[in-house]
């Protein structure tokens, strides 16, 4: 049986059209978390909203929403003011247009999502518009509304369902310049490019990280219980 779908909706393409489901293709259930709590009861703790100036604490019907527009200085935005703002969801991926993979910047490339159809009426359409996604190698561009946000997405076929992948916009993407500024324009020694025999060396090494990689990828994290040493001096302190 297949997990929940995260959002249902129809997959359009000039006059085709088919319902799809998108399915989250990343998990995080597997990560290690903890919480905080109180080392003299160990009981766990919980937080509490305080005004920053008064420091007493606020009761949930007083939170709200403001914006800062000078130091210290908020305009309250109100529920209703939000709701006017929101993009209503269509329930619909226009595909505007198609791409070559290599020409979207990987910066961009945000959330992961599985895509399937959701009847056996619309799975014509659906893989009509994933086999020629396929024969042209190009990636599909739309639009989709979730949590009350239009994001971009880019689609691509993936085995006998599709793979799409949000983006980001391009002011959320920080520019490279920050960053690389101080690194100098270093000039490399054409004697420092490796010999035919340590060139195949080093190509060796990557087809083994390549392999370790790809059997990491396909096992479960391991339990974060630690596993009992097999060692000599370990059997011999287990036997005293």
């Amino acid at each position: 049986m297949a997990p929940r779908a995260y959002w249902k909706g129809y997959l359009k393409l000039s006059l085709v059209s088919c319902p799809i489901a998108l399915s989250p293709a990343a998990s995080s259930s597997e990560r290690i978390s903890f919480r905080q709590i109180n080392k003299k009861t160990g009981n766990r703790l919980r937080q509490q909203l305080v005004d920053e100036e008064t420091r007493e604490p606020v009761e949930a019907e007083d939170k709200g929403r403001g914006y800062e527009i000078d130091k210290g200085v908020y305009v309250e935005i109100e529920d209703d003011e939000l709701e006017a703002i929101q993009v209503e969801s269509r329930h619909t991926i226009d595909i505007d247009s198609f791409v070559p993979a290599a020409q979207i910047d990987k910066r961009f490339y945000d959330s992961p999502y599985y895509i399937a159809p959701t009847d056996s009426v619309g799975q014509e359409a659906f893989a009509v518009i994933r086999d020629a996604m396929r024969d042209k190698g190009m990636v599909a561009l739309g639009r989709i509304v979730l949590a009350k946000r239009e994001r971009v997405i880019a689609l691509e076929p993936h085995g006998k369902g599709m793979l799409g992948t949000t983006l980001r916009y391009g002011y959320e993407v920080r520019k490279p310049e920050e960053f690389f500024t101080d690194i100098d324009d270093v000039k490399v020694s054409t004697s420092w490019i490796p010999k035919p025999a340590t060139s195949t060396r080093a190509r060796s090494r990557i087809a083994t990280k390549t392999h370790w990689w790809s059997c990491c990828a396909r096992s479960r994290p391991a339990s974060n219980r630690r596993r009992p040493r097999s060692g000599p001096r370990h059997r011999a302190m287990s036997s005293t």
